[in-house]
């Protein structure tokens, strides 16, 4: 039986009434998803939290009466729906002929369809914040919204009865009253759109895949559950897709390892491994569209001593009825302090109720506790000393609901059927991410990549590590909640033994310490066997303990894992094996994550969560990943939630850029004119310095008001004006080079942006002559230089205002107090010759390397075509020493027809300056990425970077067996 089926009487929650508008839902163990701001008058039982039950899957009686907005606390055990809003509709049908004033009857399981839309996320009675945002109807609250919600949750349920169907709206036009076709266009646009139905690994999805995309590209870096699940719906949408993964292998924090030896096999997962509630959980449709069949954890998770005895039952109730208690006490005490609780740790209050209970705990009762301490700290991979007190649960009332399950054969195998005919490019490791308002680029070690917009799904572990560069830096309220956000700790020992020796009657089993310190060590045991498919067991480091875990030797955590089990099971005559292999992870060593999950830390809250979702670069840059979602952060369905719904915004943000494009097409019927009169405006500009002139808007101090800046390149000289060192900086003087070479028939160039007055004024002060202007407009404030046709229409106001504006001046006046000594007859350029040679240093011996550069890949869809590089000269210079930092490429997109042939909207793509140990592949100016051969190598002598770290996973066995590390 598949428990994500939603059919199953057993695993749903039932309802007693067929009136669609006033129901009563008993649910089974805990409530699935329900949204805290939809209903009105309804009383809720919170069960205990799935955060304290994760690790240990028993029904407990114990409440948290935790208190939010709109959503009370009761001791009932069900969700009574009776809205005023809905009974006041109801009456209103009594009264009323207008069919549209009518609430319409799809079928008599309205109240089911509307549960089953609750496990989807919806609330039963009201729209969600994104459906009204949507505009899904013209009147919020009302007969209309009624219809919509009533033929929303029928689409819904139709595509859950057979999630490997594709549902069309054809199926719903018979069913649907036609007056309420509009809404049923809302509906299922809505739905389709947002990810709700119809998405997948079902042949059904498959196949609606266009052969040829006809949509903006896009890059997603990192092939994670977020990653594969946007690259997917986008592809369904039409989207040009390529992944960047800096693995070997597609997944992230999600790895399946085969081990086997002995004629023993076993897929571990050594990353996520449970699916935390099946009730609407998208994973759990996955397995349906695959066959595959769940494995109920089971509740039964008996714990052992230190000494390896059991412990005792009653004991055992006792204590977890005084831990919630702690938790209750804790929930009130942040209800008293208000917002001071932001600022206090859960751990600080726990250990202040506890002090109350010294005299008359004993030791293995202090055991116990602490034992549940691990489990919190498990459950969000933090220690609770860092877990904030008002918020640590945030996300607790949107609990999938259903039971905690096991996929056989590891999730793995979800992860394998995502990726099939993604287009992944593996081994690509990201380190700079640069965005603007005609798209980004995204560097991967020697390779840049070119599309239109760019989703970012590496975990906050590597966003708090910094080693991406975004260019511009990303906002500052966004570096703010990366930090505010907790990124916690979760290791795993996996043994694959020569049998089962601990039983097959449970899946889980707990260890108590006798240290509060080293309590998660070996704390909570996954018995895989059933699962697996050979005798393996898991072994899980949690806290404090899996900092510590992350430094142990592999046969050191492997001989105490052994020890721990020979205490429990030789004492009842049961002899334990020596593993044939074991498998010890390092999730907080591993650059790909820097971490297991995120939670929320002291001073953060449930909105760092929203803020880390938002996209920044007016839709060129999106963020998906657990720890973009504020619902379901630190689990897989939740990763891969954020994926689908990024897919949406993407796709939004593609629309509404295509429709307001077609209208900045239009050409301007002075456009010639106003061209002219911005010539004549630049003979007398307010300011010059170098290659660079500005005029102002208008005469104001306002440092917000609008400037043109204007960069002139000519042909080349010789001379050094300002200074720069030979060494520095060569990829803008490679972009000279390329634009003369290109131009080489044209004695000036004139590229143009729009700038404010403060950044016009913080660009005269930069020093370092031209070259440091130039990656000053591009590092720091991410602009792109066009031609006069790419500056759009709306440039003609301002090139108006300014004329006007040199009207009312007195003939010969000048913005005289901006000149300050800058002031310069002729435009000036970079004269310096190009230089592409690598120095590399190595044992005090300095070795040049043969010239090398970078490979351009443009994406399909993108608007960007490459410079052709002609009569380039090349000098054996060095391009940085030890220690330096690359500068960053810079782009120029022309839109000035040159001759013949339109130059359009192109871009020159340059690599930044080499560091020492940098490898680069291809051509310059190549339009496609390296041909690669059978085994993905590129067809270049030289390499691109390899990471020799392999999922800071450490495999071993112990000595004594025998068996040589593999």
């Amino acid at each position: 039986m598949d428990p994500s089926d939603n059919n199953n009487p057993q695993s749903l929650p039932y309802i007693t009434s067929n009136n669609p508008l006033q129901f009563t839902i008993h649910l089974p163990n805990s409530i699935p998803n329900p949204n805290p701001n939809s209903i009105s008058d309804q009383l809720l039982s919170l069960s205990i939290p799935s955060k304290r039950r994760r690790g240990r899957p028993r029904n407990t009686t114990s409440s948290l009466n935790q208190v939010y907005d709109n959503f009370p606390n009761s001791s009932s055990s069900l969700i009574s729906y009776n809205s005023d809003i809905v009974r006041n509709l109801t009456a209103r049908t009594s009264t009323v002929t207008d069919a549209s004033d009518e609430i319409i009857v799809i079928n008599k399981e309205a109240t089911t369809e509307a549960l089953i839309a609750l496990t989807a996320g919806f609330p039963a009675d009201s729209l969600t914040d994104e459906e009204i945002e949507a505009g899904v109807v013209t009147v919020v609250g009302g007969i209309e919204q009624v219809n919509y919600i009533l033929i929303r949750n029928h689409i819904i349920t139709k595509w859950r009865e057979n999630v490997s169907t594709w549902i069309t709206k054809e199926m719903f036009v018979d069913v649907i009253p036609k007056h309420c076709s509009a809404l049923l266009d809302s509906a299922y646009n809505y739905v389709v759109s947002r990810g709700y139905i119809n998405f997948g690994v079902a042949p059904a999805v498959r196949e609606r895949i266009p052969a040829e995309p006809s949509k903006p590209s896009v890059i997603v870096i990192g092939a994670g559950l977020a990653g594969l699940a946007a690259a997917r719906q986008l592809m369904l949408f039409g989207f040009k897709v390529t992944v960047l993964e800096g693995r070997k292998r597609a997944g992230g924090r999600v790895y399946t390892k085969k081990m086997d030896g002995g004629n023993k096999v076993a897929a571990a997962d050594l990353g996520g491994s449970v699916l935390t509630g099946t009730l609407g959980n998208p994973l759990g449709l996955l397995a349906r569209q695959l066959s595959y069949t769940l494995h109920k954890v089971r509740d039964k998770c008996p714990l052992y001593r230190v000494d390896g005895k059991p412990v005792d039952q009653d004991l055992d109730h006792k204590v977890e009825v005084a831990y919630n208690l702690l938790l209750e006490k804790a929930s009130k005490l942040r209800q008293l302090m208000g917002e001071v609780s932001q600022d206090v740790s859960l751990g600080a209050a726990l250990e202040t109720f506890r002090q109350d209970y010294d005299d008359s705990v004993n030791e293995e009762e202090m055991g116990l506790f602490n034992w549940h301490l691990a489990n919190l700290e498990y459950a969000n991979a933090g220690l609770i000393s860092k877990l904030s007190l008002a918020f640590w649960d945030q996300d607790d009332p949107f609990d999938m609901g259903g039971d905690h399950c096991f996929l056989p054969g590891g999730n793995g195998k979800l992860v394998q059927a995502l990726a099939e005919n993604v287009p992944i490019l593996y081994e690509k490791i990201v380190h700079t991410i640069r965005y603007g308002t005609d798209g980004v680029q995204v560097v991967a070690g020697g390779q840049a990549f070119e599309g239109d917009m760019a989703l970012c799904t590496v975990p906050l572990g590597v966003l708090k590590g910094g080693s991406i560069k975004f260019i511009p830096e990303l906002p500052q309220r966004k570096l703010d909640g990366i930090k505010r956000l907790g990124f916690g700790l979760l290791n795993k020992v996996a043994m694959l033994f020569p049998y089962v020796f601990w039983g097959t009657d449970l899946d889980t089993f707990g260890h108590l310490t006798d240290n509060s310190s080293s309590r998660g060590e070996f704390f909570l045991f996954y018995s895989y066997a059933t699962v697996a498919g050979g005798p393996l067991l898991l072994a899980l480091v949690a806290g404090e303990a899996a900092h510590k875990f992350e430094t142990m030797p592999p046969t050191d955590a492997v001989a105490k894992v052994l020890q721990i089990l020979k205490g429990i099971y030789e004492p009842q005559g049961i002899e334990v094996p020596e593993p044939i292999q074991t498998v010890c992870t390092r999730w907080g060593s591993d650059p790909f994550s820097l971490g297991s999950y995120s939670n929320v830390a002291v001073g953060a809250s449930g909105d760092d969560y929203d803020i880390l979702a938002e996209s920044v670069g007016d839709g060129r840059l999106f963020f998906a990943g657990e720890a973009t979602n504020r619902r379901y952060p630190a689990t897989m369905h939740g990763a891969f939630l954020s994926g689908l719904r990024e897919a949406a915004n993407i796709a939004h943000h593609a629309k509404v850029k295509t429709t307001s494009s077609k209208v900045e097409k239009k050409p301007s019927k002075n456009a010639h004119s106003y061209a002219c009169v911005l010539d004549d405006l630049f003979r007398e500009p307010d300011l010059e310095f170098g290659s660079f002139s500005i005029i102002f808007a208008k005469k104001s101090s306002d440092p917000e008001s609008p400037a043109i800046l204007k960069v002139t390149f000519s042909g080349p000289q010789t001379r050094n004006h300002d200074g720069i060192r030979p060494d520095r900086h060569l990829s803008n003087k490679l972009l000279f080079q390329q634009l003369q070479s290109h131009f080489n028939n044209q004695h000036e160039l004139h590229v143009y942006t729009l700038l404010t007055k403060q950044q016009a004024l913080d660009l005269r002060e930069v020093r370092g002559g031209d070259e440091m202007r130039l990656n000053f407009l591009s590092e720091k404030l991410g602009v792109k230089l066009v031609g006069r046709k790419g500056l759009g229409p709306n440039i003609d106001s301002i090139i108006a205002s300014i004329k006007a504006e040199r009207g009312k001046r007195k003939p010969g006046s000048r913005s005289l107090t901006l000149k300050s000594g800058v002031m310069k007859s002729k435009a000036t350029t970079l004269k310096r010759k190009i230089v592409r040679k690598a120095k590399v240093v190595s044992g005090g011996n300095r070795t040049t390397s043969s010239p090398a550069a970078i490979s351009k890949n443009k994406a399909v869809g993108s608007s960007s075509t490459a410079i052709p590089l002609t009569n380039v000269e090349l000098e054996p210079k060095p391009v940085c020493t030890i220690g330096s930092v690359a500068s960053p490429s810079l782009n120029i997109g022309v839109n000035d027809n040159m001759g013949s042939k339109s130059v359009g909207s192109s871009s020159v793509y340059l690599l930044p300056n080499a560091s020492i140990g940098d490898q680069f592949e291809g051509n310059i100016g190549s339009s496609t990425a390296p041909i690669l051969n059978a085994k993905g190598q590129t067809g270049s002598n030289s390499k691109a970077p390899r990471s020799t770290y392999d999922d800071s996973t450490y495999t071993c066995a112990p000595p004594s067996s025998g068996n040589s590390a593999n």
